[in-house]
């Protein structure tokens, strides 16, 4: 796929974008901050950088592939060339969060709080990722019968196979992790958030929870996931709440009581300060079906 081309589905009823495939062969496209109202996969085929994501900083080089979701800021500064092929699709295309069984990439692959956005591949599952890459490009090349559905299902089976990657990288690097006292503050620390984000939103909430003083709570969550201990709170918050905003037609002031937030209007605040977006809006952008059922 060296040839630079650029595919693109569009939505019939609103001409926004459904569906992209395009190859680049610089920097040019990433090289400012993205906040793009639709998923967005990237594989570095050559090349190494900075990504700049959220308020976190990775390098990354060849055989890369990073998996951001609907907002998340981003950017990648290289140090020479760049190469690569992006994949990017809006909720409406293909819903994540509707499909969560099938493919299981939500919360592992995409909207995952806890772990690094991007994922290595070994040579071999390279060349597996953009081979199916190809085959989209080629349905989108044609008008055959139910182009859509055939798509959607490489889409499906590239998700699936990225999710099984950083499934077995997710082992190994907790597997190999110095300080199993540590580890398991760090697994205690998940849990604690997953079970009690709608309900409890302070740093001291979750070192009264599992004991331990908030200072050195909060430099175990620094040094094992590049945030701070506020971040994973707030971001698996917003997680939550763009899932409703998506799936279910409640207000937004049912959506904020459901997460803790007596006050409608703080809340929309706050989804604004993490996102630069009010709830409202992300909600007409992203794609909302009424009456749909997850």
């Amino acid at each position: 796929m060296l040839v630079q081309s650029v595919y693109t589905l569009t939505n019939q009823q609103n001409g926004n974008l459904s569906f992209k495939v395009f190859e680049f062969d610089n920097n040019s496209y990433f090289d400012h901050i993205q906040r793009n109202n639709y998923f967005t996969l990237i594989i570095i085929t050559a090349g190494e950088g900075l990504a700049k994501v959220d308020l976190c900083e990775y390098p990354f080089k060849e055989n890369t592939l990073f998996a951001f979701y609907p907002y998340q800021p981003f950017m990648l500064e290289s140090k020479g060339t760049l190469r690569g092929v992006s994949i990017q699709f809006h909720h409406d295309f293909f819903c994540i969060y509707r499909h969560h069984k099938e493919i299981a990439s939500n919360g592992i692959l995409f909207n995952n709080v806890y772990q690094q956005p991007f994922i290595w591949l070994q040579e071999s599952s390279k060349n597996t990722l953009l081979n199916f890459v190809q085959e989209i490009t080629g349905e989108l090349k044609t008008e055959s019968l139910r182009r859509d559905e055939v798509i959607v299902s490489y889409l499906k089976i590239f998700l699936v196979l990225a999710t099984r990657i950083k499934l077995e990288q997710q082992h190994i690097e907790e597997t190999g992790a110095a300080g199993g006292k540590q580890l398991l503050m760090v697994q205690n620390l998940r849990n604690a958030i997953e079970e009690n984000f709608r309900v409890k939103h302070s740093p001291s909430d979750y070192a009264d929870l599992l004991n331990i003083d908030t200072k050195s709570l909060a430099r175990i969550a620094k040094n094992h996931f590049n945030k701070t201990l506020s971040d994973l709170i707030s971001e698996r918050i917003i997680i939550e709440a763009k899932r409703e905003l998506y799936l279910t037609n409640k207000t937004v002031k049912e959506i904020a009581y459901e997460l803790g937030y007596d006050d409608e209007f703080y809340f929309s605040r706050f989804f604004k300060g993490k996102t630069d977006i009010s709830p409202q809006f992300y909600r007409d952008t992203v794609g909302f079906n009424r009456g749909a059922t997850g």
